[in-house]
């Protein structure tokens, strides 16, 4: 399937809450291979609908080499909170430490309609939470502490991407490994 172009930070579809999904077909089932394919290419350990123009409760995921997907997810997000880098495709290049939850249980749809349950701790919890947050419009720099969204605004503001567009073609090249 082909790789698709990245919405970068700026593009008002990363703000709008998603639809939920509901016919399980063969478009969904291409939507699931794009957006595998492209957050592959990026890379990425994860990437939303919304990151790629498609305002679809659907998102992938690719952490200490599982591969996965989820539609229409849902969070049960444990008490105990890390602190760690976290960076976004939408905003290449950017890594700043943010608060999520440990371990999270994301319930949902694969992308034939059966129902799944995912755990995820550590990484595969931040990945799930950050792809989650770009199904309902939130972006991860929402989350964090004032003085480092101000740096993280900051940032943006000064990279080179910043004011060229709002979508560009994903690199072959890694950024950093955090990508989400």
């Amino acid at each position: 399937m082909p790789v698709q172009p990245i919405r970068l930070f700026g593009d008002p579809v990363l703000r709008t809450p998603a639809v939920p999904v509901t016919t399980f077909d063969k478009e969904l089932r291409r939507l699931v291979s794009d957006l595998t394919d492209t957050m592959l290419e990026a890379p990425g350990a994860g990437l939303a609908a919304p990151q790629i123009g498609v305002g679809l409760r659907v998102f992938t995921w690719y952490v200490d080499g599982e591969l996965g997907h989820l539609v229409n997810p849902t969070l049960d997000l444990s008490e105990e909170k890390q602190d760690g880098a976290e960076g976004c495709l939408s905003l290449p290049d950017l890594t700043f430490d943010c608060v999520r939850a440990m371990r999270v249980v994301a319930t949902g749809f694969d992308m034939h309609g059966e129902p799944v349950s995912i755990e995820g701790h550590e990484l595969l919890a931040r990945a799930i939470q950050h792809e989650t947050d770009h199904l309902d419009g939130v972006l991860f720099i929402d989350r964090l502490d004032r003085e480092t969204r101000r740096t993280a605004m900051k940032a943006i503001r000064e990279a080179d991407w910043f004011g060229a567009g709002t979508t560009v073609k994903v690199s072959p090249h890694p950024t950093n490994g955090f990508g989400l």
